[in-house]
């Protein structure tokens, strides 16, 4: 595929310029104006603007993240099955990746797989072409496709990959959807109780202030409350901002990163969410590289680099260089501590079977059965206590104002 020197205006007026592949110079407009650009002139672009377009040099920006943009895993597990399918249909690589051009309906997803078939255009491997762009397709699946290729059961190959997309996008739908209503909940209740002391409650209350007896203790504290919240309550939203965004800050950090990790897999019900969802996103993956003739040293590397944890990730590690040692995959596992005694025992029978793959991909599907289990019990246990917690907060607020009407009839 040739690739075209352009200029372009963008939305306030101003030249970009950069370098981009394109099938024709139609094509390239349409490209450009689907990145908000309007084209002023294209030519075929030179080996000197080749290599600036590697370096950087003169590549606009919005081109080179529309290439770089992170594939979500509905979009991933799409693009393998579509892809799949394709070469199931006896299509060559090139014309599956056409064909997934042409069918792509956002500009970023149509300058990725554009890029990719490109590349393969060139002559180089699918798996190459993929590892070119590492935010929109993981080591472990550009790993699973080279061994795809090189076994020729590259169309099997990734219905496994999209199987496990699939499935894994389901799960992690369901553990969030689980998740997702005691959050709600607790932010609807935080939001009515400060609606309740800054707005309603002073009302209520003032007319207790030229009272001459004495409040009741928990009709003072509502009213200190209701008065902290109404004249700091935005220096105490500013500073939950701000402890948010250095939070954020420091987590890109992986030093702090690893110390937060290593904090929830201390907290008992974040520990065992942590610890059932990444062994099981690893043992799954492992499986699938197994099935695809990788190297069970390689493949477990590979696969530890899928894990969110990386207290967990470290440990699966040191689990590989144990392996490369002579230890076996279910000691070498069982030493980190992370897996249970039931994935262990399929992983052992399935060294000792010589159906290794099969067993580590049924002990991940295990794995995840548990979360999704675990996740669903907690959460049916959260909903009834935090409508006690709600209830007990309104009732102490009613008590609150109540008490000192009640003092006033006895007084009468």
């Amino acid at each position: 595929m040739p690739a075209w020197s352009w200029e372009a205006l963008d939305a306030q007026g101003r030249i970009r310029k950069g370098v981009q592949e394109a099938d024709s110079p139609k094509h390239l407009r349409q490209l450009l104006r689907s990145d908000g650009l309007n084209p002023v002139s294209l030519q075929e672009a030179s080996g000197r603007d080749l290599k600036k377009s590697e370096k950087g040099g003169s590549a606009s920006s919005l081109t080179k993240r529309s290439v770089d943009r992170r594939l979500g895993a509905t979009d991933l597990s799409m693009f393998t099955r579509q892809l799949a399918t394709l070469l199931r249909a006896r299509l060559p690589v090139e014309e599956a990746l056409r064909v997934l051009v042409k069918q792509a309906d956002k500009s970023w997803q149509k300058s990725l797989y554009t890029s990719v078939r490109s590349r393969v255009v060139e002559g180089v491997s699918l798996a190459d072409a993929l590892r070119r762009h590492p935010q929109a397709f993981p080591e472990y699946y550009a790993a699973t496709v080279a061994a795809g290729e090189q076994s020729g059961q590259l169309e099997g190959v990734l219905e496994r990959l999209a199987d496990y997309a699939e499935q894994a996008n389901e799960t992690r739908q369901k553990v969030m959807l689980s998740m997702l209503y005691p959050v709600v909940v607790s932010i609807v209740a935080v939001l009515i109780v400060v609606i309740l002391m800054v707005f309603v409650v002073p009302r209520m209350i003032s007319v207790f202030e030229h009272m001459d007896q004495d409040l009741p203790l928990l009709t003072r504290g509502l009213i200190w409350l209701s008065d902290f919240l109404q004249n700091y309550g935005i220096v105490v939203a500013v500073v939950i901002a701000v402890a948010i965004a250095l939070y954020t800050w420091a987590y890109t950090k992986p030093a702090f990163k690893l110390k937060m990790h290593r904090l929830i897999l201390k907290m008992p019900f974040l520990a065992h969410v942590s610890r059932e969802m990444n062994t099981g996103r690893f043992l799954i993956t492992y499986g699938i590289l197994l099935a695809s003739k990788v190297s069970a040293t390689q493949g477990m590397l590979t696969a530890a680099e899928v894990l969110a944890n990386l207290e967990i990730r470290e440990h699966i590690k040191n689990a590989a260089a144990r392996v490369r040692e002579g230890a076996s995959i279910g000691s070498a596992l069982g030493n980190t501590g992370f897996f249970s005694a039931m994935a262990l025992n399929l992983i052992a029978s399935g060294e000792a079977s010589g159906n290794l793959a099969e067993m580590l991909e049924r002990a991940g599907e295990n794995q995840e059965r548990t979360l999704q289990a675990s996740v669903t019990t907690i959460v049916g246990i959260m909903e009834p206590v935090m409508i006690v917690i709600m209830g007990g907060v309104v009732m102490m607020i009613v008590l609150a104002i109540l008490l000192p009407i009640l003092q006033m009839n006895q007084m009468v």
